[in-house]
C-alpha cells in the first residue's frame, strides 16, 4: 500500500513542478519581450529625433576654458602640391612670436616640403603624414579639411583655425589678424540658404533635413569648439559622401552615357559641409556668418551650375595699392537670396569684412612684398621661380 501510494504521489509532484517551471517561462519571455519593445521604442525615438540634432563633441579633447597658456592662431593651409606663395608668408611671420601661431599643410600624398621643395622653413615638414588624394567637387576635399583641422587640435594651445588654400594672402600684419581673431568668441562661416538651391539632395533626408542645408565659401576661420564639432562628425559626412557629389564635365564623346552622367545630381561638398552641419548642431548663433578671405568671381560667362563662374586671379598688374585698398574698405556683404546685408562687425565694433584674398599669382605676391603690405623682404632674393 505504500509502495502504491508513493507511486501515485510522484506523477502529481511532477505535474506541479512542470505547471511552476512553465509559468516562469512565460514570465522570462514576457520579461524579454517587453525588454525588446521598450529598446525599439528607444530606437524609434531615436531614428526620429536625433538626425536633426549633430551630438557635440565626444573626444577627449582639451576644453577651451581649461586652457590657460599663451593661445595661438592654427593656419591651416589646403594646397594641390607646394606653396607659390610661401615667399609673403614668410614675410608675413617675419619676427612673429612662434608662441603666436602654428602652421600646417595638406598636400598630395607623398609631398615633401623640404628645403628642396620650399624656401621658408616655416614649411619644412609641416605636411600632414595621412594626407590623402583630393579632387576639387568631391567629398574628399572636405575630408582633407577635417585631417587638417584633427591635427591642429591635438595642440591644446591653438585656439582659432584658420583655413586657407595655396593661393591665399594676408591683407594684413600678423598682429592685426591675431587681434581680429582672439578678440572673437565666434567662429567666421559664411552660411546662407539659398532658396533657389538646387544642389539639396532629398536622398538626405531625414539625416540632414532641408531646413538645415546652407550654402557658402569652404574659408572658415573656427573657434576651437567648433573645429572638435567637425572632427568629431560621424553622421553627416557619411551623408555628404554618399549623396553631395559633382556632376561631371559633359563630354559628348561618350553619346548616351554622357547623357545618363548629365542627369546625376550636381552639389559641390566643400560649399556646403559646414555650414549644413553646425546649423545641424544648432551653433548658428554662435557665428559671424561671412567669411574671413575674399574672393573676386567672374559673373559674366553663364550659370555657375555648369561650372561657368571662376575666381578671378590677381596679376601683377591687378594688385596695386588701389586695389588691396578697395578689398580692405569693404565694410559689408549683401546676400540676395536672404536679402541680407551683412555689416562687417567684431565684438559690436565696425571692421573691415577681410583679412586674407585668394586668388594671387606669384607676381602678385611679390608686388604686395613690394608695397610692403605684409612685409619687407628682399624681392631680388625671391625672383627665381620654385620647381
Amino acid at each position: 500500500m505504500r509502495k502504491k501510494a508513493s507511486a501515485s504521489a510522484k506523477p502529481g509532484l511532477s505535474m506541479r513542478r512542470a505547471l511552476g517551471l512553465g509559468w516562469k517561462s512565460v514570465i522570462l519571455v514576457s520579461v524579454l519581450l517587453g525588454g525588446l519593445a521598450l529598446l525599439r521604442v528607444q530606437q524609434y525615438s531615436q531614428a526620429t529625433v536625433y538626425p536633426y540634432t549633430v551630438p557635440l563633441p565626444r573626444k577627449s579633447w582639451v576644453l577651451s576654458h581649461q586652457f590657460s597658456g599663451n593661445p595661438k592662431i592654427a593656419f591651416l593651409f589646403l594646397v594641390r602640391r607646394n606653396l607659390p606663395l610661401d615667399f609673403v608668408w614668410e614675410s608675413f611671420f617675419e619676427n612673429v612670436d612662434k608662441a603666436n601661431y602654428s602652421v600646417y599643410v595638406h598636400s598630395e600624398p607623398g609631398f615633401l616640403f623640404d628645403e628642396s621643395t620650399t624656401k621658408s622653413a616655416l614649411f619644412v615638414n609641416r605636411q600632414l603624414k595621412n594626407s590623402i588624394k583630393v579632387a576639387w567637387g568631391e567629398a574628399s576635399m572636405i575630408q582633407a579639411e577635417r585631417l587638417l583641422f584633427d591635427e591642429a587640435l591635438r595642440d591644446p594651445a591653438n585656439q582659432r583655425f584658420v583655413l586657407l588654400s595655396d593661393s591665399c594672402v594676408p591683407l594684413y600684419n600678423f598682429s592685426y589678424i591675431y587681434n581680429y581673431l582672439m578678440v572673437s568668441p565666434r567662429s567666421f562661416v559664411d552660411s546662407f540658404l539659398d532658396k533657389k538651391d538646387v544642389r539639396y539632395n532629398p536622398k538626405m533626408s531625414p539625416t540632414i533635413p532641408q531646413k538645415k542645408w546652407r550654402k557658402g565659401s569652404q574659408w572658415v576661420a573656427l573657434i576651437r569648439r567648433h573645429a572638435e564639432v567637425v572632427v568629431d562628425d560621424e553622421i553627416v559626412f557619411p551623408i555628404f559622401q554618399n549623396f553631395c557629389k559633382r556632376r561631371p564635365p559633359a563630354d559628348p564623346s561618350k553619346g548616351r552615357k554622357n547623357l545618363k552622367l548629365q542627369k546625376q545630381h550636381n552639389c559641390i561638398p566643400d560649399e556646403h559641409y559646414v555650414q549644413t552641419l553646425l546649423a545641424m548642431s544648432d551653433l548658428e548663433s554662435e557665428l559671424e556668418r561671412r567669411t574671413l578671405t575674399y574672393t573676386l568671381w567672374n559673373q559674366s560667362t553663364g550659370n555657375p551650375e555648369n561650372d561657368a563662374w571662376h575666381p578671378f586671379t590677381f596679376s601683377y598688374a591687378s594688385s596695386g595699392p588701389q586695389d588691396i585698398k578697395k578689398i580692405r574698405g569693404i565694410n559689408h556683404v549683401y546676400y540676395d537670396t536672404e536679402f541680407r546685408t551683412e555689416w562687417c562687425s567684431n565684438n559690436n565694433q565696425s571692421v573691415p569684412c577681410f583679412l586674407f584674398a585668394r586668388k594671387f599669382s606669384q607676381g602678385a605676391g611679390m608686388r604686395l612684398l613690394s608695397l610692403g603690405i605684409v612685409g619687407n623682404s628682399e624681392i631680388s632674393t625671391l625672383m627665381d621661380t620654385q620647381t
